[in-house]
């Protein structure tokens, strides 16, 4: 069983990220955002499944549940004899990820309380100003969706930027970006080689936005200004789909983007590569189940003849 957890635990998740870094520059960047946070998923569903299947296997090589259950320990530890190692790896792995999953995912909550507070607002208000000197404009994903933006923040952009900024967030709501976000996050709490993945799917979305936002106004130099001022204005750290990213470096590389941007992306087909790494994981990984069936099977054969 070892070639199960070498390859979905350590190999896919690797050329997901090397795929990810070959094609999602070039990709339109709300395909690359959504290409890499359903490879990230799949690729972390698999590893977290592969551990829970060793984490079983590691149980069934205790005398004692041998001895219940009426197999053969002796058996199912001769499966991975010459890594005697991974079994129970897995099993000090497993508390890490749930930790970390679970984390990650009260993090994203946040989003979800906004939107409580502001549910008894009417449905019809769609723009929330708040009168708060801090910078700031965030979505808020829900039914409805609602644009949050700071007086601190319209006070500093001109009527242009303004609406450069609400068509930005509004892109960010009728694409979803929060769900590829949340996605992406996940993947890269359980897997640490699919860290990258998170931090790029977020960089992405914005790029999307901005685009998006470039279309609706018709301008992509406004959506460039508004971008920098609104970096400018702020320094603290924006929310996930917010309009700018306090990441070192982002902002530069978004305006630039939509200042020269790539007159030959990739065709939308070049991002089956990091698909086809964690679509094969998956279909690994039901291979992995299958054999810890047959192993458990060879294992209570092998303790009746015994009896």
């Amino acid at each position: 069983m070892f070639d199960h957890f070498a390859w979905s635990v350590l190999i896919a998740p690797v050329l997901v990220v090397t795929g990810g870094v070959l094609v999602s520059g070039r990709l339109r960047p709300g395909t690359g955002a959504a290409v890499l946070a359903w490879s990230a998923v799949g690729a972390a569903f698999s590893s977290v499944i592969n551990l829970v299947l060793f984490a079983a296997k590691a149980l069934a090589e205790l005398p004692s549940v041998g001895a219940r259950f009426g197999w053969s320990h002796d058996t199912v530890l001769a499966d991975t004899a010459h890594v005697p190692w991974v079994s129970w790896l897995s099993v000090a792995l497993l508390p890490g990820c749930a930790i970390a999953a679970w984390r990650t995912w009260h993090r994203h909550r946040y989003g979800r309380s906004v939107a409580r507070t502001l549910a008894a607002l009417p449905d019809e208000q769609h723009i929330v100003l708040l009168e708060e000197p801090s910078p700031d404009a965030f979505a808020v994903p829900g039914s409805p969706g609602r644009i949050v933006v700071t007086s601190g923040m319209r006070d500093r952009l001109t009527d242009t930027q303004y609406a450069a900024l609400l068509a930005h967030e509004q892109a960010h709501l009728e694409a979803g970006h929060h769900r590829l976000v949340l996605l992406a996050d996940l993947a890269g709490a359980v897997h640490p080689a699919l860290l990258w993945v998170a931090r790029r799917v977020g960089y992405l979305v914005e790029r999307d936005a901005d685009e998006r936002a470039a279309a609706e106004i018709g301008s992509r130099r406004t959506v460039a200004n508004a971008i920098a001022t609104a970096a400018l204005a702020s320094h603290a750290t924006a929310p996930a789909a917010g309009l700018y990213l306090a990441r070192p470096g982002a902002v530069p590389r978004r305006v630039r983007s939509l200042l020269s941007p790539d007159r030959r992306p990739l065709p939308p087909w070049a991002g089956l590569f990091p698909l086809a790494f964690a679509a094969s994981s998956i279909v690994w990984t039901g291979e992995a189940a299958i054999d810890l069936h047959q192993l458990l099977d060879s294992a209570f054969q092998a303790g009746t003849q015994v009896r």
